[in-house]
């Protein structure tokens, strides 16, 4: 089979593997039939070193069931599933508290420390299988297909940022970030009902979409700039709660600046850095609450699934490109250059 691997930063190859099999009861096998680079696969794409190479890549899909271990028992051959990017049992008792990141059973990981396996390929083995894959009720070749995957981790990431965040009626929102993620927080603080989201992002075929999302201001300035530009739209106070969807330090930073005084910061952007100032003169003095972390996207889906089945979201809108997966290495490239948002991969 035919899979994506990472060498080194910059070098990613689509080559043939040794095909994805059963290996223990509880797994199954799934051929992928949609996949797509995620904003964190370019984390490694800057970083990697050749002594962590070659790394499968991939970690979001949609397929069908060719074959089950023995264990399985809710899912059979030709169905048609989306995983979530954390493998877990559901059925823990971190599971029965939606937090599925957390799963305490021996076999839950994230894709990216499952060896021989990622889901920019052909086909994949499932670990937990009953509790990782949710059934889908259309067709492979549905349009929604785009919409779908999002479940498997931007649209869930998004979603538990504005959770997490405690968005609502009654708070303000700003956004920071105009990846897919950002966009996604953008539609999930409007979907929890939020009136003004503030969308902090500079490339305006993205800020568009995140105004179609629900953004009902966009501020492209940066650092100090931006953070003036937040407050005035907020009347000097800032916001209640601060979805930071990019990762590093000057998000961060942009984050406590323009976060009103015992709002919340929520974090889903994968931190590329070790320390985040919290004492007084960020946090602490003005009452500050910190959360977010890992999406447990797996909670999510059952809630989402159906606006997106009933047309009420369309999530898809972010993935701006579709390639086979011999285009993967060209898709990291154009993400990589802004030259596209999101790619979707159609083996």
């Amino acid at each position: 089979m035919r899979a994506t691997l990472m060498y080194s930063a910059g070098d990613v190859r689509v080559e043939t593997v040794p095909d994805s099999r059963i290996k223990h009861p509880t797994d199954a096998l799934v051929r992928i039939t949609a996949s797509c680079v995620c904003g964190s696969d370019l984390h490694p794409y800057h970083s990697m070193t050749t002594a962590d190479g070659p790394a499968r890549m991939g970690h979001e899909f949609i397929g069908v069931v060719e074959e089950v271990g023995p264990a399985v028992s809710t899912l059979k051959r030709g169905d048609l599933v989306v995983s979530p990017f954390a493998i877990s049992d559901n059925a823990c008792e971190f599971c029965r508290e939606n937090l599925q990141t957390s799963c305490s059973h021996p076999e839950a990981n994230f894709w990216d420390g499952i060896e021989d396996e990622g889901a920019q390929a052909e086909a994949i083995r499932v670990p937990l299988a009953d509790g990782t894959l949710v059934k889908l009720p259309v067709a492979a070749d549905s349009a929604l297909i785009p919409s779908l995957l999002t479940l498997s981790d931007v649209l869930g990431t998004g979603y538990h940022a504005a959770v997490k965040g405690g968005v609502n009626a009654r708070t303000t929102v700003t956004v920071i970030g105009d990846g897919a993620v950002g966009l996604m927080a953008v539609l999930s603080a409007k979907r929890l009902g939020a009136e003004q989201i503030i969308l902090m992002g500079r490339h305006q075929a993205r800020t568009d979409l995140g105004r179609e999302f629900g953004a009902t201001d966009v501020v492209a300035e940066r650092g100090e700039e931006g953070v003036a530009k937040v407050r005035e739209l907020t009347g000097g106070l800032g916001t209640h709660v601060v979805l930071e969807a990019v990762g590093h330090m000057p998000a961060y930073r942009q984050a406590y600046g323009v976060i009103r005084a015992g709002g919340t910061i929520s974090r889903v952007g994968v931190p590329q850095y070790e320390d985040a100032p919290i004492g007084f003169g960020s946090l602490f003095g003005r009452n500050i609450t910190l959360t977010g972390g890992p999406a447990p996207t797996r909670a999510y889906i059952d809630e989402l699934m159906p606006d997106i089945l009933n047309g009420i979201i369309e999530p898809g809108k972010v993935f701006d490109a579709t390639v086979n997966l011999d285009g993967a290495p060209g898709g990291y490239q154009a993400m990589d250059n802004r030259e596209n948002l999101k790619v979707l991969l159609a083996p």
